[in-house]
């Protein structure tokens, strides 16, 4: 068997190789390791954190086999189920000023009127903050209820905007993340943060859905080290690496 192209292949997890918060599937997890590895190095580059990752890949085992995961954004780093670097928000911008953004955060999401709201809304990452309206331990028919919801009133919309405004002076960024929450970061440690690991390939492509303005790809998928496709689903992100490997 011919030798690996220099070519890494880089995917956001929900909505582009899962159903969002779903594992992936069997068929699709053995056409990504027996088809798309033999030909390019793949990676992930998510939000979620290690565990979330390794939970929709089906297992520890299936996430090792991937040459680089890249974890919140990319500021945390695994190969093999071995952390190779990480950073703290914490220690970036201080206790006071992420004080501030929670209970701004938590005051804001006290006045919205949703379809349901559940618990975990605040939840605390080494790189990031994740904000949920909605609350994380909703269930997955809410979770869907929610997100129709939010596509009509743009309730995740109108919260960034909220925050941009609140924080305008902070070293800040806040994004759309995965289907049901906001994501509160560092100016810089969107998901281009991972490129730095990368530098040896001589071309990275990267799939992911949120690729609009506002979407936590958007930065990475328009980035010029880059070759980005927008996809809208796993089958589409499927239908898409056949005919950039021509493979069956």
């Amino acid at each position: 068997m011919s030798a690996r192209k220099n070519i890494l292949y880089l995917f956001d997890v929900d909505g582009t190789l899962t159903k969002p918060r779903q594992i992936i599937s069997q068929d699709f997890k053995k056409f990504l390791l027996e088809k798309v590895k033999p030909a390019v190095s793949i990676g992930l580059v998510s939000g979620s954190d290690y565990a979330k990752i390794v939970e929709q890949m089906d297992g520890e085992e299936t996430a090792n086999q991937f040459d680089h995961v890249f974890c919140e954004n990319g500021v945390v780093h695994y190969q093999q189920g071995q952390l190779k670097s990480t950073q703290s928000i914490l220690n970036y911008i201080g206790e006071e000023t992420l004080q501030r953004v929670i209970n701004f955060a938590l005051g804001y999401m006290a006045k919205l009127q949703l379809p349901a709201k559940r618990g975990n809304f605040v939840e605390f990452r080494s790189s990031m903050i994740n904000i949920c309206p909605v609350g994380r331990s909703c269930s997955q028919e809410e979770r869907k209820e929610f997100s129709r919801f939010d596509i009509e009133h743009q309730v995740r919309a109108k919260f960034v905007e909220a925050l941009q405004s609140e924080f305008k002076n902070t070293k800040l960024k806040f994004a759309l993340g995965g289907q049901i929450s906001v994501d509160v970061f560092p100016v810089g440690w969107d998901k281009t943060y991972c490129l730095q690991h990368v530098e040896k390939f001589s071309e990275i492509h990267f799939f992911g859905d949120k690729t609009t303005v506002g979407g936590n790809d958007y930065e990475i998928y328009n980035d010029s080290r880059t070759v980005g496709h927008r996809v809208t689903s796993p089958d589409d992100t499927k239908e898409q690496l056949k005919q950039c490997l021509n493979i069956e």
